[in-house]
């Protein structure tokens, strides 16, 4: 056995083997994907779409730019983005087909299928040259992902130079109180409208999990900086109930 084999990390509050962590994610978005969105809907009361118009808000796309969006299978920033940047073109990734399937099958999808790529792939190996994109999304994925920092560093290879990485992902409520009253939301309410809606309790168990094992907003900032970001900025949504990180390659 090499070193590498016996690394662990976290799958929500279990320690697994580094090595099965993408194939238990894989597993957990295969089952959910059919009903993913109207989750996303149902967990938030829609508030996940305020959320990520303000992320193009911030982002503020511009005509002609090229995005990654990392985790995007069911396409919502690809077409978020896509409606505000004339021009644009988006590629999508997910390490999930059925995630993508899901996206392609959307009517977005189809109205705007000559802007849209859509390609199978890991966040922490991405199969793109360097200096290949003006923009790297990823929005609620990035918790997901078996190693994070590699992740921002590919975000930072694949990036031009002047180019931006933005970041939606749930976070730390800074208030105490606020944030006993979200978990107790969280781990009692949100399982149960997984079994409810999607007949899947298990996976929805552990996306709550995983949003506690996320790091808070300083911390994740420091990561990012840490990949060689500059101008890492963060905005706290709804109280902190998720964030927006930014950071440029300059």
């Amino acid at each position: 056995m090499t070193h590498d084999d016996q690394k662990t990390t976290h799958f929500g509050f279990q320690t697994v083997p580094e090595g099965e962590k993408a194939g238990k994610v894989h597993g957990v978005f295969t089952s959910v994907a059919s009903r993913y969105d109207v989750m996303n809907d149902v967990m938030s009361a829609g508030i996940h779409r305020l959320w990520k118009d303000a992320m193009m808000d911030w982002l503020a796309p511009r005509p002609g730019q090229r995005l990654l969006d990392v985790a995007g299978g069911t396409g919502d920033i690809a077409f978020r983005f896509l409606k505000r940047a004339p021009g644009a073109g988006a590629v999508v990734l997910d390490m999930t087909e059925s995630m993508l399937q899901a996206g392609r099958q959307r009517a977005e999808a189809e109205d705007m299928a000559a802007s849209l790529e859509w390609v199978v792939g890991d966040a922490m190996a991405l199969p793109f040259a360097a200096n290949s994109f003006d923009v790297y999304s990823i929005s609620f994925g990035i918790r997901n992902v078996t190693r994070i920092e590699d992740a921002l560093s590919e975000a930072f290879r694949v990036l031009r130079p002047g180019g931006r990485l933005m970041v939606l992902e749930f976070s730390q409520l800074p208030n105490r109180m606020m944030q006993w009253a979200y978990d107790r939301y969280s781990f009692n309410v949100i399982p149960a409208m997984g079994q409810l809606v999607a007949n899947d309790r298990d996976s929805y168990q552990y996306l709550v999990e995983s949003i506690r094992r996320f790091p808070d907003q300083e911390a994740f900032a420091g990561m990012i900086r840490a990949a060689g970001f500059e101008n890492v900025k963060y905005r706290n949504l709804t109280m902190g109930v998720a964030a927006l990180h930014s950071g440029w390659k300059i």
